[in-house]
């Protein structure tokens, strides 16, 4: 039970580095997933609605290297990662820690920002059930909205056949820290950010963007599921599904559906 205890919380450890790119300068405060608020909200400039699918690339000597593909939804600020956790990779990880994600029923994930009622959802689809967690105050829409961009040009180059103009591009927060990424703008595409490279808390992230939708998403993909239960954070869901796994006969039992 040990070691499967172990590998479960290296592969939430894994994600929780990954999580860091998004909340540049916050810490985790727990396991936590991507969400794309704050200073990562800057990047897309006049692209106020799109979805699309994406890579994130990790890179922390601590925890390795983390490779996670997932689909974003984006709304004026409001966003939602979707990520199935049996596709992330990790040169740490053994596969048995993706096999307890499974057994688990944690292996799919969605998160959910919404700065505009200062909330996030963490939610777990296989166990009908979600956490619903404040945002640091820095996230919302009314503080977001006085951060500066300065954008400086690179050079140009072409990106997965997207001619770009490659920028360093710096927001500024409202506690006067910078907050700097390279940035690819592609010029067919409203000068989406195709990719962004950034590197702080000692780790560098990359993020791709493909098969880019520039349409406004559905409302109710940014809303709180109505038919799953709630709780006050992810430690306590998780802490709630192993006692019931642990409860019922270990985790070689499929999650409850």
């Amino acid at each position: 039970m040990k070691t499967k205890l172990q590998s479960l919380l290296l592969a939430v450890l894994s994600l929780g580095v990954v999580s860091t790119f998004a909340q540049p300068g916050g810490g985790m405060g727990g396991p936590s997933g991507p969400n794309f608020g704050g200073s990562m909200s800057k990047l897309f400039g006049d692209n106020k609605t799109f979805s699309a699918s994406m890579e994130i690339e990790a890179k922390e000597g601590r925890a390795g290297d983390t490779t996670i593909p997932g689909k974003i939804a984006f709304d004026d600020g409001k966003s939602r990662f979707e990520m199935d956790m049996t596709k992330m990779k990790n040169s740490n990880m053994p596969a048995a820690a993706i096999e307890q994600m499974k057994t688990m029923g944690m292996d799919v994930m969605v998160v959910i920002s919404r700065p505009d009622k200062k909330t996030s959802y963490m939610v777990y689809p296989s166990l009908k059930a979600y956490a619903e967690m404040p945002l640091k105050e820095s996230e919302s829409s009314d503080v977001v909205s006085k951060y500066k961009v300065d954008t400086q040009e690179l050079g140009k180059e072409t990106l997965d056949g997207h001619a770009c103009v490659k920028n360093k591009v710096t927001v500024t927060d409202d506690k006067d820290k910078k907050h700097e990424f390279t940035v690819w703008n592609a010029t067919d595409l409203k000068s989406f950010p195709v990719k962004i490279e950034m590197n702080e808390n000692k780790t560098a992230v990359t993020m791709l963007f493909k098969d880019i939708k520039l349409a406004k998403p559905e409302a109710k993909l940014f809303d709180a599921p109505s038919d799953l239960k709630r709780y006050d954070s992810v430690m306590t869901l998780m802490q709630e599904e192993m006692m019931k796994k642990m409860g019922g006969g270990g985790f070689g039992a499929p999650p409850a559906r």
